[in-house]
């Protein structure tokens, strides 16, 4: 495999890993719309402070937000405006999921 598909396999997968929990994707979905802060982000999501910012730590590891130094506070964003379009995207495709399959989101999917 060429060098150039290696990095798109590699950000796809980023990307998917990002999504693959609910708290980072509510964090990306909330992001999409409008810049955060960690303590808002964390009271609107029904999360601690520390799990956000585990969170956060990701999302910024894998290349989607960027922290914003703002005084004492910093201000979480997407790193690319791109990012909240292709979530946009994402939202507007209708999956077919067999019910049978992940019959409680607790538990692994076989998908």
């Amino acid at each position: 495999m060429e060098t150039h598909a290696l990095v798109h396999t590699a950000a796809l997968a980023r990307f998917g890993y990002a999504l693959s929990d609910e708290t980072r994707a509510q964090v990306l979905l909330r992001l999409r719309t409008a810049p955060g802060y960690p303590a808002d982000l964390a009271d609107a999501i029904g999360v601690s402070r520390q799990t956000l910012s585990n969170h956060l730590a990701c999302l910024r590891g894998c290349g989607l937000v960027v922290a914003i130094p703002e005084g004492r506070r910093t201000r979480y964003e997407l790193a690319d405006p791109r990012i909240g379009q292709a979530l946009g995207d994402l939202l507007g495709l209708v999956l077919a999921v067999d019910p049978t399959c992940c019959p409680d989101a607790d538990e692994k999917c076989c998908c």
